[in-house]
């Protein structure tokens, strides 16, 4: 969910503490997560679609990410409605979609969709670099920021070693079919994928130690919470959890 494409901007939300920002949308996820009412799960998606607009986000860009993310959801309304036992609603030839099916994957949908837009909203409007520094500061384990900081790092670059594997295989002729052949091929891809990832890991290991890297990031400019951030989080966690209490409370 971390894009740079929404890093640049001059909005709140991209001067926002990212620390609280981190624990906004932590608990945000967890809080619609565990949602199981359309009132309540909608509630939490209008509250996304409100961090959305005021990140001033750009909409183009958004909308194909998730447009990307939402195929796997396509899949749960292929499945879930003619799965899942209750009412009948409709046919399609000997299929049958439940109502109960129907509400389920609606809420899936939901809770998808918010989570999502809530941790671009949130996530993807600072840089890699201040969400290391954030969750250092938040207590995380040592080894868990360096996992965050690396996988993110070098995600991208092993995605263009794919690439270039890719186009040497079409530059070649190959061209992918429902066979042993083409099934070979992918495999020596992925084979041939982990061992220059391997040495790629092994050169920034190298590259770390010839730097003095001792296992702790060192940075110039620290975080300082003003009055201003603290208002919003209190405001924010406030009504994730009159939302959350007003569900459990059967009153939506």
């Amino acid at each position: 969910m971390i894009y740079n494409d929404f890093t640049s901007g001059d909005s709140f939300i991209h001067r926002f503490d990212p620390r609280i920002k981190i624990l906004i949308a932590l608990f945000f996820s967890i809080i619609t997560a565990l949602s199981n009412k359309i009132p309540a799960i909608l509630s939490f998606f209008v509250l996304a679609i409100i961090l959305v607009l005021i990140s001033k986000l750009k909409f183009k860009i958004l909308f194909s990410r998730l447009t990307i993310v939402n195929i796997f959801i396509l899949f749960i309304w292929f499945i879930l409605p003619f799965s899942y036992p209750g009412k009948i609603v409709f046919h399609i030839g000997s299929l049958q979609a439940s109502r109960e099916g129907l509400i389920n994957a609606l809420e899936i949908t939901l809770k998808y969709n918010a989570i999502i837009l809530c941790n671009i909203a949130l996530l993807s409007t600072n840089p890699i670099f201040q969400l290391t520094h954030a969750i250092r500061h938040l207590g995380a384990p040592d080894k868990f920021v360096h996992l965050f900081f690396l996988i993110h790092r070098y995600a991208f670059v092993i995605f263009d070693e794919y690439k270039c594997i890719r186009d040497a295989l079409r530059a070649r002729g190959f061209r992918p079919k429902t066979n042993f052949f083409t099934y070979r091929t992918y495999a020596y891809l992925v084979a041939n994928l982990l061992l220059k990832s391997y040495e790629r890991s092994e050169q920034v290991h190298r590259a770390m130690i010839c730097r003095g890297f001792t296992g702790k990031y060192w940075v110039l400019e620290h975080f300082a919470l003003k009055w201003r951030d603290i208002f919003v989080a209190i405001t924010i966690f406030t009504a994730i959890t009159t939302l959350a209490i007003i569900q459990w409370m059967k009153i939506l």
